[in-house]
């Protein structure tokens, strides 16, 4: 099979990072945002932006508010997929897959890098919940940075979610609509990847 050029090499991961690294100067807002996709319990999917913040040996990892409605879907069905997109490369990455929670000193050097008010943000959110008013979310940001001073620990109810993929699609515009698409699959993490050319 023919996978030369962007698509050469046995690590998907490592292609991923390459994309996304080539993407980086090329993108005007956040090249690592994601459409992450989750459905309810009667079956009907979410989907929303978030920020992809890191790219590891074997999965994907965003932060979030497990409290939120996408929290407590993941947290459900243990699921979720994405789609990474450039407009200015033409390409994506989809990406679907089985999930975990990162709670340890990964999510807490990760918690600890934002800024302060992004941390205390996430102390005042009670994410998808509904809310009075926008006065009502800044008194409760008021009340937590008396509460939490200006060094807060990362909240129990906020960390990273960890998405394990059983299966990653590269996508690369092609003239004419004949796009190159290349799907890796897998049976579990412990298994070797298949990879196939598919029709565009």
């Amino acid at each position: 099979m023919d996978r030369s050029g962007i698509f050469a090499g046995e690590d998907p991961f490592a292609i991923a990072r390459a994309w996304l690294a080539e993407a980086e100067p090329l993108e005007p807002n956040d090249p690592n945002a994601i459409a992450l996709a989750t459905v309810d319990a009667a079956g009907f999917p979410n989907v929303r932006m978030v920020l992809l913040k890191e790219i590891e040996a074997d999965a994907f990892v965003f932060y979030t508010n497990y409290g939120s409605r996408k929290g407590q879907e993941i947290a459900a069905s243990g699921k979720a997929a994405f789609v990474l997109h450039w407009k200015s490369l033409h390409r994506q990455i989809r990406v679907r897959g089985v999930t975990e929670r990162e709670e340890g000193p990964q999510a807490d050097a990760y918690y600890a890098s934002r800024s302060l008010k992004s941390r205390l943000g996430a102390w005042a959110s009670r994410q998808s919940e509904p809310l009075s008013s926008r006065a009502a979310l800044m008194a409760e940001v008021a009340k937590v940075t008396v509460e939490q001073g200006p060094n807060p620990k990362r909240p129990p109810f906020w960390g990273g979610i960890r998405i394990r993929p059983f299966e990653i699609e590269f996508w690369a515009d092609g003239q004419f609509r004949l796009h190159d698409r290349f799907r890796w699959t897998r049976n579990g993490n412990d298994t070797g990847w298949e990879v196939a050319r598919l029709n565009p």
